[in-house]
Parts: structure tokens; C-alpha cells; sequence
């Protein structure tokens, strides 16, 4: 079967069509584009990160709150439309589709989904707990901890059009994506009056996510695709770990651009947090993001973060997106024992620089790395930037 090769100049028209018929629905439905919030209206907060890293995780840490519309990976759509793109040329059309739904403009998903009809068209939308609760849908009290399983039963066919009027009755809005590679890309968004946004950068010890990308690696053959520029136009011989290099980078760029000679824009707009640091005390690590993001952390919250971290194993495998109740601080070092020492000794030559730059210790031997008494995570140091509560630099023992 032949392959369609679109080249990179096409996904560049095909974006600059995209927008001219967003102007088109604008003008259709008889209106102009959404005007700027007023001063003191919703915060916006991006979890910013990438596949495998817990990202998921904190996402619901932040979709059960009562005061949260949360959204998962709604660029996925973007993904999907205009697979033949790279990551960087499609960065600007995942932008726009993030601060419109910050702004609670759905109208954006016409450009991607042009028969939508129900909830159930939108990406995860059940990991969405405002959208299993009213005004979406009455499956769960707007205060409750919501099921994906029921919500996916009983909201399914809730139209589209509630994703818009759910979004427009919170006071927070928290999108979690993993297609950004660069946080300059971002400078429009927190640079832009009609948004208050805050970045939450989520890391992991990338010879971790190389273990899970290992277990989910048919459901990412596309988005990997994407990263490497590949299309399915040619084979990589390990494309998990040329992925896991690229996110390396990526992770590098965006703590040097928070870090060093930093905007005045992102004070007190971007945290970094290690997903190592979240499992080993997960109440203290989200009391500081909801701090950064102006929630509180509520009882009913404390004991359900508190029972999905001690569960009594490892989750479920194969499960890409699921959140299950787990042993955390145990799967967060799984990688010790499942990988072999020249798979992890290859990772740590890709990733040198960010394992460096985001705190994390080498191993020189298998006996290193199966010794678990040894501990891996370096301690965070005092950043250079007094409005960074928690920034990149970290102190390598001696």
C-alpha cells in the first residue's frame, strides 16, 4: 500500500488553511473571536510534559479538584489531523488550540473535528472530572472523586456543547500536555493579557520513561513518528530511545529558558517538579503546586491522593493512560530491575545533559543500578532566581 508523503511546506499551508476557516466559523456563527478576560478571572494552568512521565497522574491530581475544568491532551487532535507534520511545525497550531480552550472557545475543535456531536469525541474526555459532573453531566457531585468507567457509562452521549459551559463555570482551567517542545513557544500565552498562566514543568529520570515507553510502545508508534520526522517514511532501529533523546533535549531547553536570563514575564509563572520527589511525599508535593496554582488542597483530596500512592503493587501493565491505585514510590524505580545495564548505559550517553541539568545520578555497573539502597535522586538547591520556587539547579553530591 502506498504511502502519502506531504512535505513540510504543506503542513505549513495546511495550518495557515486551518486558521482562515476559524475566522470563517467566526463569522458564520455571526460573531467575533472571544474578547480578553476581565482582570482577576480564571487562572490557567499547563502541565507541561511528555509521554510517560506521570503526567497522567498529575493531571487527575489537579481534575479532581471541585475547582478545576481539566483537560487532557486536547493537541492530540491536532496530532491526528496533520500526522505528516513535525513536532515543531505543528507547535503553532497546538498553541492556539491550548489558549483557546484555556479561554473555553470549543469552537476551536471544529478545525479537527468537524462531526462532533458528543462528548465522547473528545480525546479522554472522561479523565475530565468536570465533565462527569454538572453542568456536563450528573454523574458525580461537582465535590466528588469521579470514575472514569461510570463517567464514560452515563456522560457519553452528553452533547458537545457542554464542554464549553462546564469550562465557563470554573474558576480554574488546567490543560495537560506533552507536544511541547520548547517553552518559547509558550512566551505568546504568558505574555497574553486575556490569560493569568501558570507552566507546572513535570519531569521524570528518563531512564524510567524509557522503561514505560517499553510497555506502551504501539499506542506511541504515532506521536513517535511525529518527534523523529520519520512519518512511517523510514524505520529507526530504536526509536524509543531517539524519542527519549529528543524529549531529553527538550527538557534541557525549557529549564535553560526558565532558568537562565529568564523573561521578567515568568515570575512565579513556572515550577519544575521531579515526578521522583511527587511519589517519595506526594501531600507535600502537591500542597506546593496547588500553592503555585491558588488551589487548596481539600481532606476528600488529601485521602485519595493519599490511597492511589499506597496501593498494593504496580498497576496494571499495558495500560497507557490509566490511573489505578499503586505502589508509587516502587514504580518510580521499577527501571533498576527490568532493564539491562547497556540499554540504561546507552539512555545515561543521550541523556547526559539532562540528567545533569534536572538532578539525577548516574550508575557506572549493574551493581550500581540494582542497588537499590543507593539513591539516585540528587537534592534540589537553592535556585538563582528568587521567584522560582523550584527551578533547575540542583547539587550533585561528591
Amino acid at each position: 500500500m502506498a504511502r502519502l508523503r506531504v512535505s513540510s511546506t504543506t503542513v505549513a499551508v495546511l495550518l495557515v488553511v486551518q486558521t482562515g476557516f476559524l475566522l470563517f466559523l467566526y463569522s458564520r456563527h455571526g460573531r467575533s473571536p472571544p474578547a480578553p478576560e476581565e482582570p482577576g478571572g480564571r487562572v490557567h494552568v499547563l502541565i507541561l510534559s511528555s509521554w510517560r512521565s506521570g503526567s497522567s497522574f498529575v493531571g487527575q491530581l489537579f481534575s479532581q479538584h471541585p475547582d478545576v475544568f481539566y483537560l487532557m491532551e486536547p493537541a492530540w487532535h491536532v496530532w491526528v489531523s496533520l500526522a505528516q507534520g513535525r513536532a515543531a511545525v505543528l507547535h503553532m497550531a497546538v498553541r492556539d488550540l491550548v489558549r483557546s480552550v484555556f479561554l473555553c472557545d470549543m469552537d476551536v475543535f471544529d478545525a479537527y473535528l468537524p462531526w462532533r456531536r458528543n462528548l465522547s469525541d473528545l480525546f479522554q474526555w472522561a479523565t475530565s472530572r468536570a465533565l462527569c459532573s454538572p453542568p456536563a453531566c450528573g454523574a458525580f457531585r461537582r465535590d466528588a472523586i469521579s470514575g472514569e468507567a461510570a463517567c464514560k457509562t452515563l456522560c457519553g452521549r452528553q452533547p458537545f456543547a457542554v464542554v464549553a459551559e462546564a469550562c465557563r463555570s470554573y474558576s480554574h482551567v488546567v490543560v495537560k500536555e506533552v507536544r511541547f517542545f520548547n517553552l518559547r513557544v509558550l512566551y505568546p500565552l504568558l505574555t497574553d493579557p486575556s490569560l493569568d498562566l501558570r507552566v507546572v514543568h513535570l519531569v521524570r529520570d528518563p531512564r524510567a520513561v524509557l522503561k514505560s515507553r517499553e510497555q506502551s510502545a504501539k499506542a506511541l508508534a504515532r506521536d513517535n513518528g511525529i518527534v523523529l520526522g520519520t512519518n512511517g517514511t523510514r524505520v529507526e532501529l530504536d526509536p524509543g530511545l531517539r524519542v527519549v533523546q529528543e524529549v531529553c533535549r527538550s527538557h534541557v531547553r525549557i529549564v535553560e529558558a526558565a532558568t537562565v536570563k529568564p523573561p521578567p514575564f515568568l515570575r512565579d509563572r513556572y515550577r519544575l517538579v521531579r515526578f521522583e520527589d511527587l511519589v517519595r511525599d506526594p501531600l507535600a508535593e502537591i500542597r506546593g503546586m496547588y500553592d503555585f496554582a491558588g488551589l487548596r488542597l481539600t481532606p476528600r483530596l488529601g485521602s485519595w491522593i493519599y490511597n492511589i500512592t499506597h496501593g498494593p503493587g504496580p498497576g496494571r501493565r499495558g495500560e497507557a493512560f490509566k490511573i489505578t491505585s499503586r505502589d508509587a514510590l516502587n514504580v518510580s524505580q521499577a527501571w533498576r530491575q527490568a532493564l539491562p545495564f547497556s540499554k540504561i548505559r546507552r539512555v545515561q550517553e543521550l541523556c547526559g545533559g539532562a540528567l545533569r541539568v534536572l538532578g539525577y545520578r548516574s550508575v557506572d555497573s549493574e551493581q550500581e543500578q540494582r542497588d537499590l539502597t543507593l539513591d539516585l535522586l540528587l537534592p534540589r538547591g537553592r535556585s538563582q532566581f528568587s521567584w522560582a520556587s523550584s527551578m533547575s539547579f540542583f547539587s550533585r553530591e561528591k
